[in-house]
């Protein structure tokens, strides 16, 4: 799946074997637009695949998140101005469960993030002008993790995210990349 992709901000350490991907993050790389801290970054490391309509993402990441903003996940993107990151953001001393939804400008939320195994595991769904996160520690029970509203278009770009802003040399393994036509599960439904 991997291989039907192009990179945004292509990373100096990279591969691609079987189905794995790995990626060594480069130097203070980020993803964010103006909210509170006044300044535009769009230097993140992402591999996006090309999707035309409404689509359901799954994606499993694992990383050892140690330093300030380490962050990896997956990203459904517009272009620069529109898009969403999802993931796992080391802040506040602990790995925390992160999203970032962008329309112009960014917004932020975080939760403490549920006792991690060696991986996790993101979905998301695009459809009806909403998008829908969820996230797995098993792949297999899937809580919500953010629905908002997103811009209908044409054609998205989904996939791996990963960035450091303060810091280089986080380095992340991504398997399990699949993107199909929306699940049309109830909100509420956790599987």
């Amino acid at each position: 799946m991997f291989s039907s992709s192009t990179w945004l901000n292509e990373p100096a350490s990279w591969s691609i074997d079987a189905h794995t991907l790995r990626v060594v993050t480069d130097t203070k790389t980020d993803f964010w637009r103006g909210t509170y801290y006044d300044f535009v970054r769009d230097s993140g490391h992402f591999l996006g695949r090309a999707i035309d309509g409404p689509f359901t993402a799954q994606l499993r990441v694992d990383a050892r998140f140690t330093e300030l903003y380490d962050q990896a996940g997956l990203m459904v993107r517009i272009d620069e101005r529109r898009w969403l990151k999802a993931g796992v953001e080391f802040s506040d001393g602990q790995p925390m469960l992160s999203s970032v939804l962008t329309n112009e400008l960014s917004d932020w939320a975080t939760m403490p993030a549920p006792a991690l195994a060696d991986c996790f595991w993101l979905r998301a769904t695009v459809e009806r002008g909403a998008i829908r996160v969820q996230y797995s520690v098993d792949g297999i029970t899937w809580p919500l993790l953010r629905l908002g509203p997103f811009p209908a278009a044409d054609s998205y770009l989904v996939g791996p995210m990963c960035c450091t802003p303060e810091r280089t040399g986080l380095e992340v393994s991504f398997t399990d990349f699949t993107v199909g036509p929306p699940l049309g599960k109830d909100l509420h439904d956790l599987t």
